[in-house]
């Protein structure tokens, strides 16, 4: 009841809250389109501004909770530590303990020191990445288009989504209710089967007046009830295989739109009029069965880790060492395989983008071709990685300290305007979220694009070192 109370209460908190939340989305949209248009014009720059307003933002959130830790030294009460206050459906509870406050402040203080640490030690390669991110910025001025590709992978797997959870709702409901005697008082009935239709005239109603038959799960004992999780499997294979479709299926598109740019020698003259456009249409009518193909291989992997953590959960009562620690190795390999499948399968895709090849010959060239430049890899593109990375902190940073501030009516000027709610985390953690998302979408074209360029930069390097023997790409972004 307490958790159904809780439910309902955050329900309304939405209700009350949503069009501020909306508000807060389009800001972060806003606020993510404003940075991807400077990065364009000022992309050093605009690196080195994110990079201090990352140390910025966080060195606030350690003196903010600093600040609470010292507020609560003088309230009665909060000296208890989380072990003993428990589990507590209100979280607001754990906000008037000092070391909630104390654990933020070692994780923001943790966090900073890395960030700062990984900055010092990399501070040359920072500058051979901007120069990439400057190289991406003019590449994404040439195909703008891309910035707003996402929508159309987002809207592609919310249809995914949909279909998905409505099968498994089907096949969940597709069983027999199953009804039991409810009660709040002792009975010997309690838990029983009982039937609703003749229930108040049952003798289980006579002998716990108190007593409910109410609705407790579907079930059944027919061949295809047993099978049933089988199908369950099935489906969630299907969804696995359709998602990482989508996914691929923008990768490549996104892929071919930046290596047309690439490997044009007069730009925009030699590019195609809608770059976006036609990099979609050559990797639905050319390279359906690549996408295919290497989705299914990335959702056998995953099928795989679902398997494990399904035989795990039926293992949790279970006390023998051996077999915990086998099944703790294999989902540890997995991990790490499916990692390792969709790197390659990444790269495997910008190969077919720039060659128009199959999915085994592109995976084999983008392996070792990478292998080749090992180094670079590991330092420049990643590097870029974690420099876009801080660019999504930044957008979630600042977004969620002006949702905090807005909701929670720290600022006097806004409550009055401010709706009154039961729980002001619940819009907060909803736009940070949300910001994370939108910014991710938006930092995931330039990403594509980063890669795509880097790809291509080390594919051309042998004949930029006078070695004739690399041909010019003459199908995939070429055709």
């Amino acid at each position: 009841m307490e958790a159904r109370q809780v439910v309902m209460k955050v329900f309304e908190d939405y209700t009350h809250s949503w069009y501020w939340i909306l508000l807060g989305l389009v800001i972060a949209m806003l606020t993510s389109l404003l940075f991807i248009v400077l990065l364009r014009f000022l992309a050093g720059i605009m690196v080195w501004v994110m990079i201090v307003m990352v140390i910025l933002v966080i060195g606030y959130g350690i003196f903010h909770c600093y600040v609470e830790y010292a507020a609560l030294k003088r309230v009665a009460g909060s000296d208890v530590t989380l072990q003993d206050l428990g589990f507590q459906t209100d979280i607001t509870v754990y906000l008037q303990i000092r070391q909630t406050w104390l654990a933020f402040m070692i994780i923001l203080a943790i966090v900073e020191v890395v960030i700062i640490l990984i900055l010092i030690f990399l501070r040359k390669r920072i500058l051979i990445a901007i120069a990439l991110i400057k190289e991406a910025s003019r590449a994404i001025g040439h195909v703008m288009s891309s910035l707003f590709y996402p929508i159309f992978t987002f809207l592609l797997l919310a249809m995914v989504i949909a279909y998905w959870a409505v099968t498994a709702v089907f096949l969940s409901t597709s069983n027999e209710p199953v009804y039991k005697v409810f009660n709040e008082t002792e009975c010997k009935h309690s838990r029983m089967n009982c039937e609703p239709a003749n229930f108040s005239t049952s003798d289980m109603k006579a002998d716990c007046q108190d007593s409910e038959c109410l609705f407790a799960f579907y079930g059944g004992e027919t061949a295809y009830h047993k099978y049933l999780i089988g199908l369950q499997f099935y489906n969630v294979f299907l969804f696995f295989w359709c998602a990482n479709f989508v996914t691929a299926l923008g990768q490549m598109t996104l892929a071919g739109a930046f290596s047309s740019y690439y490997w044009a020698f007069v730009k925009p003259d030699d590019m195609p009029a809608f770059p976006v456009f036609a990099a979609l249409g050559r990797s639905l009518r050319y390279h359906t069965g690549t996408l295919a193909f290497g989705s299914l291989i990335l959702s056998i992997v995953q099928i795989i880790r679902v398997l494990l953590e399904y035989i795990d959960h039926k293992l949790k009562g279970a006390h023998n060492k051996c077999t915990r620690f086998l099944l703790c190795c294999l989902k540890c390999c997995f991990w790490c395989l499916e990692k390792f499948v969709k790197f390659l399968n990444r790269n495997a895709y910008i190969m077919v983008a720039i060659y128009g090849k199959n999915f085994c010959t592109s995976a084999k060239d983008a392996f070792f071709l990478l292998m080749r430049n090992m180094i670079r890899v590991a330092v420049l593109d990643k590097v870029t990685d974690f420099l876009l990375f801080l660019g999504k902190l930044l957008i979630v940073g600042i977004v969620g300290i002006f949702a905090f501030f807005f909701f929670s009516g720290r600022v006097k000027a806004f409550e009055d305007t401010a709706p009154h709610l039961h729980y002001y985390w619940v819009p907060i953690l909803t736009v940070v979220v949300g910001s994370y998302l939108i910014a991710h979408g938006f930092f995931s074209v330039y990403a594509m694009c980063v890669d795509t360029l880097f790809l291509c930069f080390c594919e051309w390097l042998p004949s930029l070192l006078r070695e004739p023997s690399v041909p010019r790409p003459l199908g995939g972004a070429c055709r």
